[in-house]
Formats: structure tokens, sequence, C-alpha cells
């Protein structure tokens, strides 16, 4: 049978999934079902996302992968835990290499923005502190994908063909490995094709069998520093050895009597709780949700929240990131008293010096996680180690080569990260993890399914449904092709350079779990892409 399966007739509408036991919400059915399979066997909700983590790796190489970063939020049953998995830069990585090489600012490809891989050390520590299951269980579904082949959805299909098309554009011996890894004769896989991929069984299989210290110490590190030294890359086998993670306590800030939690910087998440602290002093729920009314001041503390994260995000463990004073309750205050009827640029408060994936689980013990995990731009920064399907991100692109800013890249450091998951509580207790994942998409993806939460009453798959916007740091601010037209009209006079976006990987995919006072679960999945919440 001949379908298309990139046409829609007629409008879809999905439903708010409710769950006793647990949910599994992820971009991927068949990831979603690897988490929701070790949920069933015993497996706690951390088990779960690690299993749903390492299958998302193959299954959605567009977005993530084997050679990514990756953070989480871990509710425990009686307390939350954060954890950054981000790598840190190459001791070779300087500006001064960079300036050798003929670069002033950061490339986006290549070697140059290849920090230390995170995502599989942060599944391992994970593991270690949370786990029930053997880590060679909790692969084993990731494994099965691997060797056995998975149809390729429809929007990871789309993303897929852009991805092999640049792929194309590029030279250079460090490029090599790419198409060998994820392509089918040259081409993307079309929607509904296997793609199969005996690299990434490989390394999955090395490490449920000796754990993540094969990945930074053993034959998988010998074999990136190899492809490195072969190609022109900078990563040494001390750059690997010396990895870990770091267990973080959240940041916090009260909006509407609940309390939003983000991980600390390195990561953007401080720009979500800047918003929603500074629009925590308007009311703006008196006006309807789809109106220009309620819209312009959620994007004005966006801009607001942008201009000192800009500023200011780096690296804590290298540079003092004011992170207090940021979220201090009266300097937000202050900075919401500058929102006008009219849209502003705004420049960051002087403060006192002192393309990835999000998925959340829980379980039936009450455990849950918020994670995310990234290559960055699409397939990241094209180099594939052969023989492993690694794909190494490209997250030192987060870096700057502007001189005393924190964030300047340098080594050892690591760099301002896009990724961010989210967590909601209420009174010391959990409500469950949120989020919206896109690049800069990501802050402002939080700040409106809370606002459509918490201002307008909407349930998880309907704060995700409904339409977003997008502000860039150039100005424009992109709006979905639903929107009403007496918002699109409403913001063009309050003087907001408008433009109606057609695409939908722009805005953000997001998944979200509440626990309801019963216990039970209420779930939403993103309806932007091939997402799939299963509830047991």
């Amino acid at each position: 049978m001949d379908l298309d399966l990139h046409t829609y007739h007629y409008s879809s509408r999905r439903v708010p999934l409710v769950a006793a036991n647990g949910v599994v919400a992820t971009s991927h059915p068949l990831a979603s079902q690897a988490g929701m399979q070790i949920l069933q066997a015993g497996g706690t909700a951390i088990d779960a996302a690690i299993a749903a983590a390492a299958a998302l790796a193959l299954l959605e190489p567009t977005a993530n992968g084997l050679g990514g970063d990756g953070f989480a939020l871990i509710w425990d049953g009686e307390k939350l835990h954060g954890i950054n998995g981000s790598g840190r830069a190459p001791a070779a990585l300087t500006v001064e290499a960079l300036a050798r090489a003929g670069h002033s600012e950061m490339p986006t490809h290549g070697w140059f923005p290849v920090t230390v891989p995170g995502v599989v050390k942060l599944w391992a520590d994970m593991h270690e502190r949370f786990g029930a299951l053997p880590l060679e269980q909790v692969l084993r579904p990731a494994i099965a994908y691997a060797e056995e082949g998975a149809p390729v959805p429809v929007m990871t299909s789309q993303w897929w063909q852009n991805g092999i098309a640049a792929a194309k554009q590029r030279n250079g011996p460090e490029f090599t490995g790419f198409l060998p890894t994820y392509s089918i004769d040259g081409r993307a896989p079309q929607a509904g094709e296997r793609f199969r991929s005996p690299g990434h069984a490989r390394t999955l299989r090395l490490i449920a069998a000796q754990g993540a210290d094969v990945f930074y110490r053993g034959e998988i590190a010998a074999a990136i520093v190899a492809f490195a030294r072969e190609t022109g890359g900078l990563i040494g086998a001390e750059d690997l050895a010396g990895h870990s993670s770091e267990w973080v306590d959240p940041i916090s800030t009260t909006y509407r009597g609940h309390t939003v939690c983000e991980i600390p910087p390195n990561g953007q998440g401080i720009a979500a709780l800047m918003a929603l602290g500074a629009l925590d002093n308007l009311d703006f729920a008196g006006h309807p949700r789809d109106s220009a009314a309620a819209y312009h001041p959620q994007i004005e503390a966006i801009k607001l929240a942008f201009a000192d994260a800009f500023a200011y995000v780096a690296d804590p463990a290298k540079v003092e990131v004011p992170i207090a004073a940021m979220l201090d309750r009266e300097r937000l205050a202050q900075r919401a008293s500058l929102i006008s009827d009219h849209a502003q640029d705004f420049g960051p408060s002087e403060l006192p010096r002192g393309g990835t994936v999000y998925f959340c689980v829980s379980d039936r013990d009450g455990r849950m996680v918020s994670m995310i995990q990234s290559t960055y731009m699409g397939f990241g920064s094209g180099v594939v180690i052969p023989g492993y399907g690694i794909s190494m991100h490209n997250r030192g692109a987060g870096f700057v080569t502007t001189p005393a800013h924190p964030n300047q890249v340098a080594p050892g450091r690591r760099p301002f990260h896009t990724i961010i998951p989210g967590f909601l509580m209420r009174e010391g207790k959990p409500v469950g993890p949120f989020g919206v994942m896109g690049g800069h998409m990501q802050p402002q993806g939080h700040a409106q399914v809370i606002v459509n939460t918490l201002d307008y009453g909407m349930h998880p798959q309907a704060a995700l449904d409904a339409p977003r916007w997008r502000w860039e740091r150039s100005g424009q601010l992109h709006l979905e092709q639903e929107t009403p037209r007496h918002i699109v009209e409403g913001l063009l006079a309050r003087g907001h350079r408008v433009e109606i976006d057609s695409t939908l990987s722009g805005f953000g995919r997001g998944q979200i779990i509440w626990r309801m006072d019963s216990g039970d679960y209420v779930a939403g999945t993103e309806s932007r892409t091939d997402g799939s919440a299963i509830g047991w």
C-alpha cells in the first residue's frame, strides 16, 4: 500500500494520558516503549529514563546521540536532585588555537566545537545512585533496536533528510564517518523504513558489559582519540579520562504559589526562572490566553531574562556566576516594572559581582525524572567515530571568543548550554517533570507551558498543544501559523517585529507529567513531533 505519510487532510487532536503506575513520555514511540518495558520489569523511573535515553540515541540521531551531553532532575520520593552531564573543553581548545586555524568566532561543525561528551557518564551515574535493574538489562531494548532495526517516524525522517543533505556539502577527513553510519546507500531513511546501526549496538554492548569507563578510558575512548589524531581533532585521552558528571542543587523561583525548578548554570534554565519571576509581579491572567495582551508581557519578560542570561551565564566552576542576584525577587520586580505597553530592546541589568530530545518518566513509587540530552545542531558537529555510531556533539559552539566574557572558550571550561529539564513543585511536594527542547526556544517554552498551566488551568496536553511564540536575538518574533489573526495584529500594534512561521521544528518539542492529588498521573506529549506518552 502506497501511503503519503507527510500530508494531513484534517486537524488532529490528542487527549491527555491518565495512568496509575507510571508514565514514559518521549519524542519517539519506541523509546517510550523501551522505558515502559523497563518499568514493568521492576525498574525505577531512573532505570526507565536511561532505557529511553539510550533508545533515543539510536532512534532519533537527528537530535541526540552517544556523543552528546545531558542533564536531569530526579525526584527520588523525598528530595529533588540535579545532575549536570555536560562535558568540558579539551586542553588544546584555546582562543589562540582557533585564531591559528583562521577562526575569529566558534565554528559550528568539525572538531573545534567538540567538547567531551558527557551523556554516557550521566547515565552511569544516575544508574549507580538510583537504579534497581542491571545496566545490561536497562540497555537491552536500545541494543535490540540497533541490531534489528527500527522504522523511522515521519517528523524524524524529515530532519534526517536535512542532515544528510548538509553532510554531503562538507569536505574533510573528519566527516568521513557520517554517511556510512547514518545513511542508507547515501540517502536518508524514508518514513517507515528501518534503520539499523551495528556501530550503536557495538558501543551499547560495550557500555552494558564494562560500564562508562569503556567510553572514557577503554576501547571506545581509544577509538575517539585515534580518529581525532588522524583527522585534526583536539580531544585527547586525558580529556576523556578526566571527565565527570556533577550532582548539583536545583535552582528555583516561585510562580503563582508553585516552585519552578531548573538546573543551575552552565545551562540557560535560569532564563526561564527570571522570566517567570518577573511575570509573577504582573497580573495578565484576566486577559484571555489567546490575546495580544497576554502574549506581550510574556515576550517582554523573556527578552529581559535573555539579556541577563547571555551576559552572565557560564561555567560556575571557572567563573563566578551571580545566580542569587539574578534570581533576587526584588530585582526581578524592578525588571518587570520596565515592561510597558510597547515592545522594547533590553540590555542586561547591573548585578553585584561576587537540535535535542526531552523526555520524562514517573513510576508507581512516586519517583520522577525530567531529562534532556542533545548533540546540539541536528546531528551535532558532523564528526562521527567510524564503527561505533558516536556522533560527536558541537556544544562548544556555545562558547564565545569575546575577551574577558565569562563564557569565553578556554580549556577545561563547560560552554553555555541551551538544554534544560524542568520540574514543578507546590508546598514542598512534587507536581512533576516538564520540558520543551529546541535551542533558545527552551526557556521560552518552559515559561509558556507553566503560564498555560498555572494562569489558564490547562491540562498537560493542552498546555503543549497551544500555539507558541519564539523570540530571536535579532529582535524577530516568530508566531506559529495557527496563531489567531487578532493576536498578530495586536502584537504588531505594540511594536513587535512579527513573522508567521509555518515550520514545526522551531517551536520546540515538549513532554509533561503531573502527579494528581490522588497519586495518579496525567501526561501530555508533543503534537509537533512523533511523541508518545505511555501509561501503566
